[in-house]
């Protein structure tokens, strides 16, 4: 072989092993995911604390059972929780726990080894993580921690229960605090650079991941935090594709529920460093149903669904990227949270999303992806116990929220049922 034969070839095989490691990443086309080069649609589940399950020999016992469930119903996805801010109580209610970043800019490295354990047991079965890193909200931590460890918010605030104003007016000096954001960002960087105990490979060459997304629900909070909070969406999406230039990059937003306005919610999605859109979907939270009577207000919470999917859908199309129903969830009937109690309203009411989603693969619409909250997989709610305790296993429903409330439990034949009609049919 002369030299120039031998150029050549060693060009030739520097590209195939090139575009081999990047085949199997997920990549934004127009309004589609892509994966090796065919249109990657998807329903999955939030499965925030399957990072935390590996961390002892039960739990990934634990884990690879729902895992091989969940890829038996045809769920291509999780979206998971990286780690958790800080311990104790925060906002009057317990937090998850282990924490991963136990003190400012101090990371216990071995709570990752979860994360890397179901990077690896999702790659086997050619599922996808969504990693959300960080928290709007008090349950892992979140901006209410960076707050307090930056002097912003003082420990006998942070420990007890905030007014939702109090709560609006301590979150939204997150996005003007050059220590809280600062500290992110070293988390951020931490996380992209941490090397899997298993595979050896950094979270930002592991193809098991789809997208990073800046964190669980990122609000203004307040009208008067919004400029900041654009900019800070601006800064961290950019520093995200620098360090990574494999995975997606998403917000984690609401949509307009989060976001005040619906022009808000364009301009930040507009970014050119953003990848695709997503909305999260609360009747119960947003009252869209009066107490506890949720068949009484049935149709309303139906229309107000179909609606607010629409104009998000719109923006997307006009974006020209993806959509992603990121959570949606409806307590089981009669508002009860026991795993024997029916689902009759909450099948009628993801049959619905599903249908549109299903709709938006026959059109090649902008509706890429729908993720139900949540997945509870073997865990049950003990009785006559309603909230988490330490010790307790984790399931769909977050500390703060009635164990059981939103859960969708591996028994839930009728809802596995109907989630398998749609998932088997695309898979």
């Amino acid at each position: 072989m002369n030299l120039k034969t031998n150029s050549i070839f060693l060009i030739f095989m520097l590209y195939a092993l090139t575009s081999s490691s990047q085949v199997n990443f997920i990549k934004k086309v127009n309004t589609n995911f892509t994966l090796k080069d065919k249109v990657y649609y998807y329903i999955g589940t939030n499965y925030w604390y399957g990072g935390l399950l590996a961390l002892t020999n039960t739990g990934k016992d634990r884990l690879k059972k729902e895992l091989n469930f969940l890829n038996n119903a045809a769920i291509k996805n999780v979206r998971v929780m990286v780690g958790a801010e800080g311990s104790g109580l925060i906002n009057g209610v317990q937090r998850v726990q282990p924490p991963l970043q136990y003190a400012q800019g101090k990371f216990d490295e071995t709570l990752l080894h979860g994360l890397d354990y179901l990077l690896v047991e999702l790659g086997k079965r050619n599922m996808k993580a969504v990693l959300f890193l960080s928290n709007n909200w008090e349950w892992s931590g979140g901006f209410l921690q960076y707050l307090n460890w930056n002097g912003l918010l003082a420990d006998s605030i942070l420990q007890r229960k905030l007014t939702w104003d109090e709560n609006r007016d301590i979150v939204s000096q997150f996005y003007t605090s050059t220590k809280c954001k600062k500290a992110y960002l070293n988390q951020v960087n931490f996380i992209l650079n941490h090397t899997n105990k298993y595979t050896k490979k950094k979270y930002k060459d592991d193809e098991a991941i789809m997208a990073w997304e800046l964190a669980n629900e990122p609000r203004p909070m307040r009208p008067a935090a919004i400029p900041a909070y654009k900019a800070w969406i601006k800064e961290v999406a950019a520093q995200v594709k620098k360090l990574d230039k494999n995975h997606l990059v998403t917000i984690g937003t609401e949509g307009t529920m989060g976001t005040e306005n619906m022009e808000v919610y364009e301009a930040i999605h507009a970014d050119k460093n953003i990848d695709y859109l997503t909305i999260h979907i609360w009747p119960k939270n947003w009252g869209w149903f009066k107490g506890d009577d949720i068949e009484k207000d049935f149709e309303n919470v139906i229309q107000k669904t179909t609606d607010y999917i629409a104009k998000h859908s719109a923006i997307a199309k006009k974006l020209n990227k993806p959509l992603v129903i990121e959570e949606f969830g409806l307590p089981r009937d009669g508002h009860l949270f026991n795993p024997q109690s029916t689902t009759q309203l909450r099948d009628k009411y993801y049959k619905e999303i599903f249908t549109l989603w299903q709709k938006n693969v026959i059109e090649n619409g902008p509706i890429a992806a729908c993720n139900f909250w949540a997945f509870g997989g073997t865990a049950k709610p003990i009785q006559n116990q309603i909230f988490w305790k330490k010790g307790d296993e984790y399931m769909g429903d977050p500390p703060m929220e009635e164990q059981g409330l939103n859960t969708v439990f591996d028994t839930d034949t009728s809802t596995w049922d109907l989630i398998k009609s749609f998932t088997l049919k695309n898979n």
